[in-house]
Formats: structure tokens, C-alpha cells, sequence
């Protein structure tokens, strides 16, 4: 579905979070067109991701020094980032760790940043019912924070903000909208398919754009799609 995924001015993506999840699936659908380097926080999952062709780097995101480190030495021309963490935990990547991330790839000139927040953050917010905001708030917050340090960093940007997620394999009818209103769910392969696409994308620099699938919405709607 990505045989023809290519960008001129793309070569090195690294990858933050591809550890498992999506940025795992991402790392995967990237490697056969990009040389791809995935910031990983401890070595527990360097074995596999090299094993299928993607150079590893460890580096914690929440600490500054690590990844000016990790970037020293390479030529990253974009950056993805699926970083975060859980309601319980008192110190999360969401909004700290991904700010130092946003820092470090000004500093390195990267040509483009690719954030992966949730849907609920920001504006969107109105998409998810009381009970959802009440469990991922503090979350959803930081992945705000996040959202408006790229916004406001001066470096080209596209932010994805994806429902509810589920690990299944790829569907197909996975969708980016801008409309902030809509909510449901998307397997974690379909989101991986988008944000690959835009990150090849001119036509989703300095978007905030929703992922969903259009079969699993929680109410039906009519939806603007957005292609990149």
C-alpha cells in the first residue's frame, strides 16, 4: 500500500517510540524506503527492530543532553514521534519529553517534525464524552502542551491526533479529517499508513489532522476527509 512512499528531501527519519505500538508499526513501514533510527529509552527492543533493518540509538527524550547526543553525528532529516505515557505515572514523555525532542530537531535543522498526540487534545477535546476526559485528562493536557511548543517552534510540522486505538492488522479504512468533532477508533497499522503518508506530504505541513477509522466511528457522521 506504500511501494511508492518517497520524498527528495527525505532520507533519515528517525523514529521516537518504536520501541512497540504504532511507532513500532511506523519504523516498519518506513525501513525498505528510508534509512530509519529508532530513539529507544533502554536496549529491550534493539534485537528485533534490527532484525528488520532499522539502526537503534538509545537516548531518553526526558533527558536533553541524551538526545542532542543521539542526534550528534547523523544527518536526520525528519523526525516521528509517538512518545507518552499513562495516567499514573507522576513524571510522563507527553508533553516533557517530546518538548526536548522538538528542541533537539530544531537544533539539528531537521526539515520535518511528525507528532502523534490522541484525539481530545486541544480543540478536539469536544470529540470525547465526560467520562473519557475525566480518566485522560492530565494526559490529554500534556499532549496539548506538546502540540503548541511544535506549533509555536518554527519548524515544519504535521500533527496527528488518532481515536481510540486497537491492535489488529491493518483495515484499509483508515482516514485523516480536520474536523475536531468526530471520535472512534483505528488499528494501530492504519494510523502508522497515515502518519507515513504525511510525513511525504507538502499538503499536510502545519496540519492538525484527526486519524479514525471510517467504519468504527462512535456516531455515524459525514466526514471531510483530508488526503495527503
Amino acid at each position: 500500500m506504500l511501494e511508492s512512499l518517497t520524498s527528495p528531501n527525505l532520507q533519515t527519519i528517525l523514529v521516537a517510540g518504536a520501541s512497540r505500538g504504532v511507532g513500532r508499526e511506523i519504523a516498519r513501514l518506513l525501513q525498505p524506503h528510508f534509512t530509519v533510527v529508532a530513539l529507544l529509552r533502554s536496549n529491550s527492543a534493539v534485537t528485533e527492530l534490527e532484525a528488520l533493518g532499522v539502526q537503534t540509538v538509545i537516548g531518553d527524550a526526558m533527558e536533553s543532553e541524551q538526545l542532542e547526543a543521539a542526534f550528534q553525528g547523523r544527518s536526520i532529516d525528519a523526525v516521528i514521534s509517538t512518545i507518552g505515557g499513562l495516567p499514573a505515572e507522576s513524571r510522563r514523555a507527553d508533553f516533557e519529553g517530546n518538548r526536548n525532542l522538538i528542541d533537539a530537531a530544531k537544533k539539528a535543522n531537521v526539515k520535518k517534525f511528525v507528532l502523534v498526540t490522541s484525539i481530545g487534545a486541544g480543540e478536539s477535546v469536544v470529540a470525547l464524552p465526560p467520562g473519557a476526559l475525566e480518566a485522560l485528562g492530565a494526559v490529554l493536557k500534556d499532549k496539548e502542551k506538546a502540540e503548541q511548543h511544535l506549533i509555536e517552534s518554527g519548524l515544519t510540522y504535521t500533527i496527528v491526533r488518532p481515536g481510540g486505538l486497537k491492535s489488529e492488522p491493518a483495515t484499509g479504512t483508515g482516514i485523516l479529517t480536520e474536523d475536531p468533532k468526530l471520535a472512534g477508533s483505528i488499528n494501530r497499522a492504519d494510523v502508522a499508513e497515515l502518519v507515513s503518508r504525511c510525513l511525504v506530504s507538502d499538503r499536510a505541513n502545519q496540519k492538525v489532522l484527526s486519524a479514525l477509522d471510517r467504519t468504527q466511528l462512535f456516531t455515524p457522521n459525514e466526514i471531510a476527509e483530508f488526503t495527503p
